[in-house]
């Protein structure tokens, strides 16, 4: 599937969760899905036969509001003239909480990406598997820090990164102890070295083996331990051949992620997590060194998409909807982009608590702002 830009997975998460709290009294909600590409006519037509079977149901209530909801949807289908471009989700029901006093609504979705699925279904909630999917952050990567003292494996997930798990070896210190031969001691040591490389082999194999979805595995740590780790026989031959890179670091645990991360953005430059990170340390950036291109807060980032000077807004992700909207409606008919960002980097509580509104400026408007 397609890559779906921040402003348009925003607008959909934002319909499906309306969509997500609607409830029916029966099997009374109704859900079309229109594929790309597909005849709209036939749609319309099928849901009229719809209409038609609907009156057999033995329930008045439930009768009655399936077809309220399918002339809904029919009506809603004529204000187009052929399917749009890449398909289209109706969905249709009564919202009202008082009995007898119907609210009937109508949710209409383009989707960001093309819709491949045809379906009909009324149901007590709406059908939402096919958009729900088109939201979510399949790809993943494998993160592994290690060196001989101690190993930690995480998954970096959309913008999030999850450990999994992490262990602690048994090689001795560098130093041994008296009445022990050097040459016994070193050979000891590299044994029980080699018997840690081949658990933390085993500990990949279980977390990542059988995910469908790993792009790539990143391995990090101090020194050439790492290196002995992914030269030699330790990691089976199917993920080794899913390492796309080997990054020197200074820590091994959940900060020696975190700089694993940092440290692999090259490899990891389309995924959405660093390119938020590039976008808010150019904020920054240019606010250290060339202030007239930048703005923050929320009235001043408004003034300048009003006025047309802004490239690009960064509103973080813990500001409310309603504002989000307004940000987006104005952007849009300036040609400004919106970036909703997460607050799950450190990037992004940087944004947050400056107060969650920052913008780059198309040019340097000084002290205009």
């Amino acid at each position: 599937m397609e890559k779906i830009k921040d402003k348009d997975k925003y607008k959909l998460k934002r319909v499906l969760k309306e969509l997500n709290e609607v409830r029916g009294r029966g099997t009374e909600l109704v859900s079309v899905y229109v594929p790309a590409g597909y005849d709209l006519n036939k749609i319309t037509t099928h849901i009229s036969e719809e209409q038609g079977t609907a009156t057999n149901i033995k329930s008045k209530q439930t009768r009655d509001a399936v077809i309220a909801s399918l002339e809904k949807i029919i009506q809603h289908l004529k204000l187009y003239d052929k399917t749009p471009v890449n398909g289209l989700a109706v969905f249709s029901g009564n919202i009202s909480e008082r009995e007898g006093q119907p609210d009937f609504k109508i949710w209409s979705v383009e989707p960001p990406v093309p819709l491949n699925q045809r379906l009909y279904r009324c149901d007590k909630e709406f059908v939402l598997e096919p958009l729900e999917e088109m939201v979510q952050d399949k790809d993943s990567w494998g993160l592994v820090v290690m060196d001989r003292r101690e190993a930690n494996i995480a998954l970096l997930k959309g913008k999030t990164i999850i450990p999994l798990v992490s262990t602690e070896s048994m090689v001795p210190g560098k130093f041994r102890a008296g009445g022990q031969s050097a040459q016994r001691f070193a050979k000891n040591r590299e044994l029980a070295a080699r018997d840690f490389y081949k658990k933390i082999g085993d500990m990949m194999k279980d977390q990542f083996f059988e995910l469908k979805d790993l792009r790539g595995i990143l391995v990090g740590g101090p020194g050439p331990t790492k290196y002995e780790f992914v030269d030699g026989n330790f990691i089976t031959t199917e993920l080794k051949n899913k390492i796309i890179g080997i990054r020197d670091l200074s820590y091994t645990d959940e900060y020696g992620l975190k700089e694993l991360l940092d440290k692999s953005q090259d490899v990891l430059a389309e995924e959405g997590v660093v390119l938020e990170k590039k976008l808010v340390s150019r904020f920054f950036n240019l606010l250290a060194t060339s202030s007239g291109t930048v703005t923050y807060g929320k009235a001043q980032c408004m003034k300048a998409v009003e006025m047309g000077a802004v490239e690009v807004v960064l509103i973080s992700e813990s500001v409310d909807e309603k504002t989000v909207d307004e940000f987006l409606s104005v952007a849009d008919k300036f040609g400004s982009n919106v970036e909703v960002i997460s607050t799950e980097t450190m990037e992004g509580n940087q944004l947050k608590d400056l107060g969650g509104f920052a913008a780059i400026l198309r040019y340097d408007m000084g002290e205009t702002l």
